[in-house]
């Protein structure tokens, strides 16, 4: 597996932007042969982790640096995949603490570790070395109907 991802895009903890990799994600999954709902799922999983480094590691600031990591996996007839990797310079917490709230809890919001957790077959978060978190997720599923890329003959 290649350490250098296909595609990356560095933003910062301002949620103005979140839409924007909502939309890229879909993109990017529809590109790589996803079906609809199973995409839908990936952006949804990014948007929740997005969402959570911006209110609780960051603290709701705006100006916190964010890294996401697009990396396929190897396609076969039966299977499409991906990995999206996820660094921020937040505050670290720990990872075996970090846990969705009682779902017998019913309020609004914070559902995400939950959605994140349910969506993606895997989701593994990780103290940076140095300062900040890393969330690597990974879905594999069925192909759908592949759209080419406009890059393609």
């Amino acid at each position: 597996m290649s350490d250098t991802p296909d595609l990356r895009i560095d933003l910062v903890s301002n949620p103005c932007y979140l839409c924007a990799v909502r939309e890229f994600m879909v993109g990017v999954t529809r590109a790589l042969g996803f079906p609809e709902t199973p995409g839908s799922q990936v952006a949804l999983a990014v948007d929740e982790a997005l969402t959570n480094i911006m209110k609780h590691g960051y603290e709701r600031r705006l100006d916190g640096p964010i890294s996401v990591r697009v990396y396929p996996l190897a396609q076969t007839d039966t299977q499409v995949g991906i990995r999206i990797v996820i660094e921020d310079e937040a505050r670290q917490v720990d990872p075996a603490a970090i846990k969705g709230r009682d779902l017998a809890d019913i309020r609004p919001g914070g559902l995400g570790v939950h959605i994140i957790r349910e969506t993606m077959d895997e989701a593994v978060y990780e103290r940076r070395e140095a300062r900040g978190m890393r969330l690597t997720l990974v879905k594999r599923v069925a192909p759908g109907v592949r759209n080419n890329c406009c890059c393609e003959g």
